[in-house]
């Protein structure tokens, strides 16, 4: 897909009209946003001219607080607009509106009783993936071309996953998260959604500057032992994935890495669980918590000698399971399965925990037509290079470009 890049000077200018114009369209059925903008602003003369956009909202402007998923605005102690809004709107890009969120940002699914849920447009009974659910419903629907959202333990590529569209989680500090709402301050990282990885190529510099222009990757490393527990679906699609990561000249070699994975999401989860309640309600027992946060440096060498070895990235499913119905993650359905939420971030969160770059790769669909993506993890601010590598891939492929099933329905 050429993405952003191949449209002229007249196609931009009509772009964040367009999107704007679908979002008050299907917004009503997919409750993707939570504040549309009412006259948008003139598009600037940046690398990003006219490209339309959608925040998570949990980002702060001078003119409104986030809800950061909850009923009521949230004064998070910004001196005007949040940084990465800043970089975005200088250089040209329009922003369309905020974007649906699970509370807090702690919660996979999308689930939310404080506000109306974003839908899943490829199918409504299925969950968007969480906590950045509105901004990949969004990109996916078509009413961004790109937006913004937060990872702290996988929730950029769990509703990448879900909706269909690539995902980038950007290296730890490499975007600066001034104005964000915290949740796990040393996990916590911000990232984008596209339908393609050609506009993620060209809006990543932007956000994230200083990033380094690397060789492109040549080695890979498959989890085989992670591969293998997955869902069947999931792995035939992944399979498929890696062949074409193969095809575009990428070396494989295929290495067990489930232990590794067991005891970094071990610290990850002590280091998510207890930031969080530092923050949102400061009651963590802080020798505990500095334990598990001195776990990163301590496992993180091991698993680039170990698992990477000689490699530029490691490839292995997002999630084990296919994407959920809705019903399985709604504490008040009588089909709630807890384990099925926990297993939607099983192989996301060890990576917040290491600080490493990763992008969650669409690579076909699963036995009900719900999408499956690849995650490609990289070495620390490698970021570009992924995103390069998913360019590569989806210029082969024609998974990027499918349109979600359920928009004809509306």
């Amino acid at each position: 897909m050429a993405g952003w890049v191949s449209l002229d000077a007249a196609m931009r200018a009509a772009a964040a009209m367009s999107a704007a114009a679908r979002a008050r369209a299907l917004d009503p059925q997919l409750h993707a946003f939570v504040s549309l903008a009412g006259e948008l602003p003139h598009a600037g003369s940046g690398k990003l001219a006219g490209m339309p956009y959608a925040a998570k909202d949990l980002f702060a402007t001078r003119e409104r607080a986030p809800t950061c998923g909850l009923d009521h605005g949230i004064d998070l102690g910004a001196a005007g607009d949040a940084d990465v809004l800043r970089r975005l709107d200088g250089a040209g890009a329009v922003r369309i509106g905020f974007t649906t969120m699970t509370a807090l940002a702690y919660e996979p699914s999308g689930h939310n009783v404080h506000q109306r849920p974003a839908k899943n447009p490829w199918n409504i009974a299925f969950i968007p993936g969480g906590s950045s659910s509105g901004s990949a419903v969004a990109v996916a629907s078509g009413m961004a071309a790109i937006a913004l959202g937060s990872d702290t333990g996988g929730s950029v590529r769990i509703p990448a996953q879900a909706c269909g569209v690539t995902g980038w989680k950007s290296t730890y500090g490499a975007v600066p998260a001034g104005g964000a709402m915290a949740l796990a301050p040393t996990l916590d990282t911000i990232g984008l959604f596209a339908r393609s990885a050609a506009d993620l190529a060209v809006a990543a510099p932007i956000i994230a500057g200083g990033l380094p222009q690397l060789a492109p990757v040549r080695r890979a490393v498959v989890m085989a032992d992670v591969l293998r527990e997955a869902e069947v679906p999931v792995r035939l699609a992944c399979e498929a994935g890696i062949a074409a990561i193969e095809a575009a000249g990428v070396m494989l070699t295929r290495r067990d890495a489930m232990a590794a994975i067991k005891a970094l999401d071990a610290a990850a989860l002590v280091v998510l669980q207890g930031e969080a309640a530092r923050v949102h309600r400061a009651r963590i027992d802080d020798a505990t918590l500095a334990a598990g946060a001195a776990k990163r440096t301590a496992l993180g060498a091991p698993f680039l000698e170990r698992i990477f070895g000689e490699a530029d990235v490691v490839l292995l499913p997002v999630m084990p399971v296919r994407t959920p119905l809705r019903s399985a993650c709604d504490p008040a359905s009588g089909a709630f399965d807890a384990r099925a939420l926990y297993r939607l971030s099983e192989w996301t969160r060890f990576v917040n925990l290491l600080g490493f770059p990763a992008l969650a790769l669409p690579v076909g669909l699963d036995d009900r037509g719900m999408p499956v993506a690849l995650q490609i993890i990289g070495r620390p601010n490698s970021d570009l290079a992924l995103i390069a590598l998913a360019e590569t891939v989806q210029k082969q492929t024609g998974w990027a470009g499918r349109a979600p099933a359920g928009l004809a329905d509306l």
